[in-house]
């Protein structure tokens, strides 16, 4: 069933996104005492493929179990396995009860038939078109925004526009033109505007643009998860510090003309409301957290400012990619549902029937007993 099959893909993309948050703190923080943290563009670029492979996950493992391995081992039949083998204390009705709430959840959203499930689907599309028409409304601002721009120069693909209603200079891309919009107040200042755009064409270099499109695309229906905007707000930080570093290895760069550049622009942004109008997909040289929590914009100015990276090390990155990539697909093909009835499930069964006829047999009078009450008038 078509529809059985896309709630449960869908189940599992949200389970894997919180079990990949939950992994990439944990690695941020190992990262961290090894001396590795400051090396943001790595992360950056571990973080977006982790990204792609958690969409893909779901997809992926069905394309597996369809012509590779029809019936890979999973979460649900190594645990009926350990509770044969004694490992786990309780009631086999109560344990079998827990291996079916994903299938009682399912059933229950498509049948319909129970209040909390309409309620929950009511919710669900609501909040899913509100993000929706919240998504199309910022587009079409970025859009009405691009084209009040005036072109000032173009390289290749990409073109470098000025615009009166911007205060903050940021980068968005079309289906074939790059595109970099900058306040016109840059005009007055050529070293500032040096370094905006210098900024901005390392958010290319990166793929930043498209990762944004990604996010983006994936907000109206992770809307309710926390870990989406966890992994979106680790996205954006590491972005951020990957493109400023990325600068500041660059022979005879100015750190401190660049921090100041980036304080002026935080001031220029927070006193403009317009820049509170949501435009995106884009990437801008600060962001809302910068302009409201001034500790946010040390953070990013202490990163800047801090020992810079040393070291390639990408045999390490690359092996550390492999794990993180075989983890998440393994952790996919243990998520997928038991597809027939195994050995060790219909021994199960047949312990919860026995329980269930003991359970009987000892609350009342067994039912090949006299059970029949006789009144007299």
């Amino acid at each position: 069933m078509l529809a059985e099959a896309l709630l449960n893909a869908y189940i599992d993309l949200n389970l894997l996104l919180l079990g990949g948050a939950a992994i990439w703190l944990g690695l941020r923080r190992l990262l961290m005492r090894r001396g590795l943290g400051n090396a943001f563009l790595p992360q950056l670029k571990l973080l977006n493929r982790l990204t792609v492979l958690l969409i893909a996950s779901p997809l992926l493992a069905l394309a597996f179990t369809t012509w590779v391995v029809p019936h890979p081992p999973n979460i649900s039949d190594l645990l009926v396995s350990q509770y044969l083998q004694g490992h786990v204390s309780m009631s086999a009705s109560h344990f079998e009860a827990i291996l079916g709430l994903r299938e009682d959840l399912v059933r229950n959203l498509l049948t319909q038939q129970l209040p909390w499930s309409q309620a929950l689907a009511l919710v669900f599309f609501f909040g899913a078109g509100l993000c929706t028409l919240h998504v199309i409304t910022s587009v079409w601002r970025l859009q009405r925004s691009l084209r009040r721009a005036f072109l000032w120069k173009q390289i290749g693909r990409v073109q470098l526009c000025f615009s009166d209603t911007a205060s903050v200079a940021y980068s968005t891309r079309g289906v074939f033109n790059l595109y970099v919009v900058l306040p016109s107040s840059l005009l007055n200042d050529s070293r500032d505007l040096r370094l905006t755009v210098a900024h901005e064409l390392q958010h290319f270099r990166q793929r930043d643009i498209e990762c944004e499109f990604l996010l983006e695309t994936l907000r109206p229906i992770l809307f309710w998860n926390p870990a989406f905007y966890l992994w979106r707000s680790e996205v954006r930080t590491l972005r951020e510090h990957a493109c400023d570093q990325a600068l500041m290895a660059r022979p005879h760069f100015d750190a401190r003309a660049y921090c100041e550049c980036l304080i002026r622009a935080c001031a220029m942004a927070a006193q403009d409301r317009v820049f509170f109008t949501r435009q995106s997909p884009a990437v801008a040289l600060v962001d809302r957290r910068e302009t409201r929590r001034s500790a946010t914009l040390e953070q990013r100015i202490l990163a800047v400012t801090a020992k810079q990276f040393q070291g390639e090390h990408s045999n390490s990155w690359a092996m550390l990619s492999v794990l993180l990539v075989g983890a998440v697909l393994a952790t996919t093909l243990l998520m997928q549902r038991p597809r027939d009835w195994s050995h060790d499930r219909l021994m199960l069964s047949t312990i919860v029937n026995l329980e269930r006829m003991n359970s009987r047999s000892s609350n009342g009078i067994s039912a090949f007993q006299g059970g029949f009450v006789v009144t007299l008038d």
